[in-house]
This record gives structure tokens, sequence and C-alpha cells, in this order.
């Protein structure tokens, strides 16, 4: 079966992936669309990471199948076009989850302790912590975490916060039967929190979440950490409360506009830790990933049911 992988794959990757036994694996990076469109019409399966799956490209594979997510969101596939043409879309909930709990937890620990400024400046010469940076260092421990969701990634994550000394809340559409943090609205959540961490797919209903207003509730010093997706937030909302003070620091992996501009204001602030949507690349990720997309394939050749199908 003949198989595109939408992403820039690393030799080890490319080496797994080309030993898959009944698979014709092909490779295209993100961002080269000559060569995308180039491939399509040989593509069976198309394994789609984060460049948008339009119409279009769907309308250029007549013999598309399948096309697997490799993640978890769904916001970058053309649903409504897969639909029309009876192509099967699948996710894969909880591949990397941990890797993106692991990302949450480190962009917490940046911000609060202003590495990137840290390594900016001893690579230039810097040594110490000037006074005027001093202040506002902080520990993890003895803060309250929010997490707006509670889904795989944050049921990883809530353990170790609690762990490292967190008073840990949590919103969800409902409270969730025996979950052992406390639950608050939305609101709530925003009001007592030092740190919120983002973890909630990106729809309708979600889209701008944290605006000008959600970010106004948030506790005066506060932090807020992005892994989900970058729609989540207003970025220009979030730029004036960083710049005013309201915010301590922001810790962001996504972005409304990806890949973002090189002129995002949000780059020019130094209480910003920022990562180019990688939260969920790890080898780990990989494995756990390429196991689940070439097992539906199999599946598929059988005419038996696709795991984590959405459409």
């Amino acid at each position: 079966m003949n198989v595109l992988l939408h992403y820039e794959a690393g030799p080890a990757l490319r080496a797994r992936l080309a030993a898959l036994p009944g698979l014709s694996v092909g490779f295209v990076a993100e961002g080269d669309d000559a060569a995308l469109f180039a491939a399509l019409p040989q593509v069976e399966v198309l394994w789609h990471v984060l460049q948008p799956c339009t119409a279009a490209v769907i309308a250029a594979a007549p013999g598309l199948r399948l096309i697997q997510k490799i993640g978890v969101g769904v916001n970058t596939i053309d649903l409504e076009a897969a639909r029309a043409r009876g192509i099967a879309v699948c996710n894969l909930p909880g591949t990397n989850s941990r890797a993106v709990a692991e990302m949450a937890l480190l962009l917490m620990l940046a911000a609060l302790r202003r590495l990137p400024q840290f390594d900016a400046a001893l690579r230039a010469g810097g040594w110490g912590a000037p006074a005027a940076v001093q202040d506002r260092l902080g520990e993890l421990g003895g803060r309250t975490v929010g997490l707006v969701g509670f889904g795989a990634v944050p049921a990883i994550l809530a353990p170790i916060l609690a762990a490292m000394g967190c008073r840990v809340l949590y919103t969800a559409r409902a409270p969730k039967p025996g979950v052992g943090y406390e639950y608050r609205d939305l609101n709530g959540l925003l009001a007592e929190s030092d740190i919120v961490s983002l973890h909630v797919p990106q729809v309708a209903e979600t889209a701008r979440m944290i605006d000008a207003a959600a970010l106004g509730r948030m506790k005066p010093g506060a932090i807020l950490v992005n892994t989900a997706r970058g729609g989540l937030v207003d970025e220009a909302a979030l730029c004036a409360a960083l710049r005013s003070g309201h915010l301590a620091a922001a810790g962001l992996d996504v972005f409304e506009r990806e890949p973002a501009a090189t002129d995002n204001p949000l780059f020019a602030l130094d209480n910003v830790v920022v990562a180019p949507h990688v939260a969920w690349v790890t080898g780990g990720t990989f494995a756990r990933s390429f196991a689940i997309a070439a097992e539906n394939i199999r599946r598929l050749a059988a005419g038996e049911a696709l795991l984590h199908r959405v459409v």
C-alpha cells in the first residue's frame, strides 16, 4: 500500500518506517507543496502531521483511502471534504500525551526560572543573575496550577505537579468522577491559578477562549502555558497582558499562525519562552504513533474496523 508521510522525518524515523512490511512509505517535508502535489496521485494513505490537509490536497489524491493524523487534533484536516469522498480519518489519542505533559512542565519551569534569558546571557559572556531579574525568579512548588481540560495529557501532568508540591485545579465540561483534584469552572480556575496550562482541542467553542477578558481574570503575576493549539489564545491580548506586567510570563509551543512569523511580537518579549510546536516530538511518540498507524493500514487492507476513527 502506498503511504505518504507529510513531515520532515529524520534518518532514524525514515529507516524505521521504510522497514515496515507490506508498505511503500514516501516522505515529503511540510512546506514543499510542489513535491506534495506531485506525490499525491499515487497515495492511498496519508500520514498527516500539522500542515493543513485541505480540500485541494484531498482532491489531488484520487486513490486516497485513509488520512491518518499523527497526533490528536484534527482541526487541520478538511473533514467535510474527506467525508464527501468516503475517506476515513483517524487520529492517535494518547500516543503523544507523555511527551506533551513533559513539555508543559518544562515550559512552566523555564518561565519561572527565566531559562532562555540566562542561556542567552551566558553565551554572550554574562554571569550570574542580574538584580533586576532576581526578584522575578520563582519555584513551582507551593503554586496553584490550573489545568484547562482534563484528558490524557493532564492526567499524566497532574500527579507530577502534585508530587512537586503544587495545588492542582482543573476545569472540563463537567467534574470528572474519581479525579482527585479540585474542579472549578473556567472563570474560577483563572482567578485562583498562579499558572494556567491549556489542554483542550481547538474547535468553534474554544477558539480564542483565552481572550482579553479571560486574561484579565487571571491573577496578577500569573503564567500562561499553551501546548495545545495556538488558536485558543488571542495573541494580541496576550502580548498586552505580558507587556503591562499583568502576566509575569508565558510558555508557548503553539501559535495562532504556524509556522509563526519571525516578527511575531511575542518573540520580542523576554518573559516569553517559545518552542516551534514540538511538544509531541520524541522517539517514544514516534514508536507509539506509527505502531498504531501501521495497524490501521493492516485493518484497512483487511476490511476491519479502524482504530480511533473520526470520520
